[in-house]
């Protein structure tokens, strides 16, 4: 560690590449959406067969949730996310392939790599959690936490228009292909840059002071500190208390709107509306946009509410509440008739849930340092439940109406119900103080950790 004496922002350089991981991640999940319509043609597929494609990433990136925050908690962030970053990226340069086969198995082998994709990235979001709470401090969390979630927004408007023309230009193929020869490359520079706080050659011990004394918890992942990883006692504290089943059940609703941006938008611009799929992938990328500038914005608003002396409960409800009662007006789409109208009630809903998008800030203000990953993939197991249930719900919406009018209803209550649940369920926001079992007792007092940061 450096010796100087003006801090060094090495901290932002983690956010950095927390925020393009999280591009690139979210990036490989939406290729299966731009593909989808021409994929659908090519292999003979109807839209029920489809959502369940869709939904294939969801199964194993929910049940891959518990098992990587274990992991992380056990062997770190910097190598657990760099396995995850290769692997991913390895299945998804392998759908690519799939078209060599009949159709019969193509279909089989794509739900099965889109399958294999999920499980593999299942320990991306808690490693973000992680890393923010480990690198930056309470009052910063908001606005990072929101900058590595906005990337999903960015990874729309960076390569929807570029997946769009390359499906257009090549075939649909050589979209997983790229994408995923992007993400192995990203995995080797993750391995170069990535460190926790008091590892990191480039920071000074000014900045890594800055970071200990005003919440950071720069020490989560110093060896030595944990033998056993996680208990599972640990995980029937957290679904016994209403706070975090109040954050979970708003998460799920979440991500019930961002799956059907991530999986049937695009289609929907194509089927419903008439566009071709290379101009879905340019007028995909507007909505996203004001996501990305939502996002961030609902981060920046939350810390800035902190910061002015509001309490944390307010400071991350507030935006979450009014950003998702905007997100309700997706719904608006089925009373207008004009592309650009569509176009804009489509952009207000994905910038109002950019804006109330700060469940892993909450899951970062409210983790217990011993199973910050283990919490964060609890958390995520739940909300991404989302990415099975939407597009198959969808799917089935659609054949059963043949139109996508009730599955913008659909999209619309999900919003709803997570203002429901942060208003009613949570209650006050506060980090979770967990019991050790009588027989560890000499870990209990180590264990808690102070609510005075929260």
């Amino acid at each position: 560690m450096q010796s100087t004496q003006k801090p060094t922002h090495v901290r932002y350089l983690i956010l950095l590449m927390l925020f393009l991981v999280t591009t690139i991640n979210y990036a490989d999940r939406a290729t299966i959406a731009i593909a989808g319509s021409s994929l659908q043609k090519d292999l003979g597929i109807d839209a029920v067969t489809l959502g369940y494609i869709f939904s294939a990433f969801g199964w194993a990136y929910v049940a891959g949730q518990i098992p990587g925050g274990w992991l992380l908690d056990r062997f770190g962030s910097k190598k657990v996310y760099a396995l995850s970053i290769f692997t991913w990226s390895l299945f998804t340069v392998l759908q690519g392939f799939v078209g060599e086969f009949g159709m019969s198995t193509a279909i089989v082998a794509l739900f099965m790599l889109r399958f294999l994709v999920g499980l593999a990235e299942a320990p991306s979001f808690p490693g973000n959690a992680r890393i923010v709470a480990a690198w930056f401090p309470t009052a910063e969390r908001g606005t990072a936490s929101a900058i590595f979630n906005s990337a999903q927004y960015f990874a729309t408007v960076l390569f929807a228009p570029l997946m769009g023309w390359i499906v257009y230009s090549f075939g649909w193929e050589h979209v997983f292909i790229v994408m995923g020869i992007l993400g192995i490359i990203f995995s080797l520079v993750w391995l170069k840059v990535i460190y926790s706080p008091r590892e990191h050659p480039r920071i000074n011990e000014a900045e890594f002071k800055h970071i200990a004394e005003n919440g950071g918890m720069v020490d989560m992942d110093q060896k030595g500190k944990k033998s056993d990883g996680p208990k599972w006692d640990y995980i029937r504290q957290l679904l016994t208390n209403r706070m975090m089943l109040g954050v979970y059940l708003g998460q799920y609703c979440i991500n019930g709107i961002t799956y059907f941006f991530l999986t049937w938008f695009p289609v929907y611009l194509v089927q419903e509306r008439g566009m071709t799929i290379l101009k879905a992938g340019f007028i995909a990328s507007l909505p996203a946009i004001c996501g990305f500038i939502g996002g961030v914005l609902g981060g920046v608003i939350s810390d800035y509410l902190l910061r002015k002396g509001h309490s944390l409960t307010f400071a991350r409800k507030a935006p979450i509440i009014a950003g998702l009662l905007v997100s309700s007006s997706i719904v608006a789409c089925n009373y207008v008739e004009v592309e650009w109208m569509v176009v804009g009630f489509m952009a207000l809903a994905f910038f109002g849930k950019g804006v109330g998008a700060l469940g892993w800030a909450v899951v970062s203000d409210t983790s217990p340092k011993q199973i910050a990953g283990l919490s964060g993939g609890l958390f995520n197991t739940f909300g991404n439940i989302a990415s099975i249930t939407t597009p198959i719900v969808i799917g089935y919406i659609i054949s059963s109406t043949g139109s996508f009018k009730w599955a913008l209803v659909f999209v619309g209550a999900n919003a709803l119900v997570a203002v429901f649940s942060y208003l009613v369920i949570v209650g006050p926001i506060k980090r979770v103080v967990l019991k050790e079992p009588p027989t560890n007792g000499g870990v209990e007092a180590s264990g808690k950790l102070s609510q005075a940061h929260s």
